[in-house]
């Protein structure tokens, strides 16, 4: 378990600076996310074919069809995320994606049969409220598209969770590979119909965007997918904050982005409310975590 958590976390922080690395990358956000996910896609193969591991998916059918739909869920919602990257910034964008947990959180006791308690609904009332003063607030030159586009990034990580927490007899690095490469596949195929596969790099963009998609790509999904079978949906969801936390704190040092005083109030909301329910709950992970 204490394994699960350390693999967890380092692919959170992996995650929350994608928004960073990518900002150094000059192409659409459709073309990075393809990049990436065909060199991340690559990595995970050639490693588990060259550790003398063989695919077995087509045993588990209902497995392999819900690992399917997880994986083309995850491709649309980084395509709707990076297009928010590039429209209102780092710091919103992933802050809007990171209500996609929340929803699996309150969804779980259906979805899962995970016990839903009071203090988790108070911690989504939080979030809620957190979410509105970071949109409501936003201000007249805000780009209200790419909030949109934000928000769908949300509903898509919603479907890519529990399609994967579905798939239960593919797990460890199958699953993030075969995951990772219907992801390329998704993305492949909007690009091919929207503008062809034709891509020009920019000089100096070449190290960032195999950056992204060696460590950040492939590296951060083996240890993201290969870890959250081992941990509850709640701790996925609760715990998975720390990578928009990571993401904001990047953008404002790094890239100077900035937030008036509401959007700041509806971050710590967003942030804090959803933690709360796990720690009012008097179970909180963390006490058991490596880094404690």
């Amino acid at each position: 378990m204490k394994k699960a958590y350390m693999k967890y976390f380092a692919a959170l922080l992996l995650f929350g600076s994608n928004g960073i690395v990518a900002n150094r990358i000059a192409l659409t956000s459709y073309e990075i996310v393809l990049l990436r996910t065909m060199i991340g896609s690559a990595l995970l193969i050639a490693v588990f074919l060259l550790t003398g591991q063989r695919f077995t998916f087509w045993k588990h059918p209902q497995s392999a069809v819900y690992l399917l739909v997880s994986g083309v869920a995850m491709g649309v919602s980084w395509m709707f995320l990076y297009e928010a990257y590039q429209r209102i910034g780092v710091s919103l964008s992933s802050l809007l994606y990171y209500c996609g947990p929340v929803v699996v959180m309150v969804l779980s006791p259906l979805l899962f049969r995970e016990k839903l308690t009071a203090p988790k609904l108070i911690g989504f009332g939080v979030v809620v409220i957190g979410v509105f003063l970071l949109n409501g607030h936003a201000g007249n030159n805000m780009d209200h598209g790419g909030l949109f586009l934000g928000g769908m990034s949300a509903v898509m990580y919603f479907f890519m969770v529990v399609c994967n927490k579905k798939a239960i007899a593919i797990t460890g690095s199958e699953n993030s590979t075969f995951q990772l490469t219907v992801s390329f596949l998704t993305v492949a195929v909007f690009v091919l119909f929207r503008q062809g596969l034709s891509i020009h790099i920019p000089e100096g963009c070449l190290f960032w965007i195999v950056f992204l998609g060696l460590v950040n790509t492939g590296i951060g999904c083996w240890f993201y997918f290969s870890s959250i079978g081992s941990l509850r949906v709640q701790t996925v969801a609760i715990c998975g904050y720390l990578e928009p936390l990571s993401a904001v704190v990047l953008s404002v040092v790094l890239l100077g982005e900035q937030m008036n005083i509401a959007q700041i109030i509806g971050a710590i909301l967003i942030l804090g409310g959803a933690a709360l329910g796990e720690l009012l709950s008097g179970k909180c992970i963390l006490c058991s975590c490596p880094f404690k």
